[in-house]
């Protein structure tokens, strides 16, 4: 009897591990539903990722895929990438293992395909989940059942399907189970000596203003006043002119939206976190107790009219001339050959171009500000991203003298430039800084 019984759990494990192929385009489609899925709802960087490891993986099996690569072809890093020094790669590869395994433990836990990165790898593996009936097809009796079971141990079918069955499920929810929790290990930092990882980076240099304490930073995003609607059309409130029309409070621009997107994922990486608020609910006392984030210009994050703001670049609205009305960013004390005026591209002609200030000043008490803003929305989107990516903020960490002390970064006002196409920012560089 014990002999019958081992040959019946054995012929369960090969049906659960038989490899099923299915048609590319079924692969295909299972990368669109899971970037289309609420797990990678809001992640574009991920979504990019996916879709060309997994075009490169369908097109090239057994190639290798590399680090540089992807680096230079999705994140838009420069030839002279270094991976030594820019974990850009690795943590992104990181939170998509994450998201994968969250996606499977809920919205694709029955589906047909598993899609996986194996650690140490950048291509992707298909795994195709037999059907029931492709199961069942795998538990026909072999010979030597066939001879076990005329010694009395043969399993009725209809029980070995449902033992079958039941064993497939078990084992795909471990496999799930135990891609979220590796991949989570390895997105987070150790327990045990956080600050040993971070003073590595010039990430957490930049940083440790907001990440020293045990509180954690709020993320203050411009949150504008508008009268009308977005189907008769919207403009900005105007107090003189508009004090009996309803105010609208809850629109803010896209890059907002993906910059503070950007920011949670840099202080993830930090083992950190940020809470988030809205322009219009900022209160005073926010400033005394907390470290704040400001994300967006004055013109639309009001807030910043009320704290410390940058002195040396500031917006202003052009008073004259072809441009006036736009808002612009002015160099208080230019340097010999800058210019004392910055403008992003005419409103009327495509936008390529946009200025953005980056301001570390002193709070209140033992508090600090930053303040992030481009003149739009994507200007904004790719300052932030500026401030988030490893090898952007080693070059002005360079340019801030005592950023390499024990104490951390010193306060300082820079000018950054966005290179904008088709509305995403696709290139920043650093113009000019200040220390304070």
């Amino acid at each position: 009897m014990a002999v019958g019984n081992a040959n019946c759990y054995i012929g369960v494990f090969m049906a659960v591990t038989h490899t099923f192929t299915a048609p590319p385009d079924e692969y295909s489609q299972q990368i669109e539903n899971i970037i289309k899925s609420h797990s990678l709802r809001g992640c574009e960087s991920l979504c990019r990722l996916l879709q060309y490891v997994a075009k490169q993986s369908l097109d090239h099996p057994g190639a290798p895929l590399k680090e540089y690569q992807i680096a230079t072809e999705v994140f838009g890093r420069p030839r002279d990438f270094d991976p030594q020094s820019d974990s850009t790669v690795r943590v992104q590869a990181s939170r998509l293992r994450v998201k994968l395994a969250e996606y499977y433990a809920g919205e694709g836990a029955s589906d047909p395909i598993l899609v996986k990165i194996p650690k140490g790898s950048y291509h992707l593996v298909f795994e195709t989940r037999p059907s029931l009936s492709q199961l069942r097809s795998l538990a026909v009796p072999t010979a030597q059942s066939q001879q076990l079971g005329s010694m009395g141990s043969a399993v009725p079918a209809r029980i070995g399907s449902a033992v079958i069955l039941l064993f497939a499920v078990l084992v795909t929810l471990l496999i799930v189970l135990s891609s979220l929790l590796w991949s989570r290990k390895l997105s987070q930092p150790a327990i045990a000596t956080p600050g040993a990882q971070e003073a590595a980076t010039p990430l957490a240099t930049f940083w440790k203003p907001f990440t020293a304490g045990a509180g954690e930073p709020w993320v203050i995003f411009s949150n504008a006043a508008f009268v009308g609607r977005p189907e008769t059309g919207m403009r900005y409130y105007n107090s003189q002119a508009d004090s009996s029309k309803t105010v609208y409070d809850h629109y803010t621009g896209v890059g907002e939206v993906l910059a503070i997107h950007a920011l949670d994922d840099a202080f993830g990486t930090l083992g950190r976190r940020i809470l988030v608020k809205r322009g219009s609910l900022f209160t005073l006392d926010d400033v005394k107790n907390n470290n704040l984030i400001f994300v967006g210009s004055p013109s639309e994050n009001l807030s910043l009219l009320d704290i410390p703001n940058t002195q040396e670049f500031v917006f202003q609205r052009v008073a004259s001339g072809p441009r006036r009305g736009d808002l612009s960013i002015v160099s208080k004390h230019p340097k010999p050959g800058e210019p004392s005026t910055f403008l992003a591209s005419p409103s009327n002609a495509p936008l390529t171009e946009d200025y953005a200030v980056i301001g570390l000043v002193p709070g209140i008490g033992a508090h600090y500000v930053m303040i992030l803003a481009g003149s739009t929305t994507f200007g904004t989107q790719g300052v932030v991203e500026f401030v988030c990516r490893q090898e952007s903020v080693e070059k002005l960490l360079h340019e801030i003298p005592g950023s390499a002390a024990a104490d951390g970064i010193k306060p300082f006002e820079a000018l950054v430039r966005v290179k904008i196409a088709r509305g995403v920012p696709v290139g920043t560089d650093l113009v000019s800084v200040r220390p304070m």
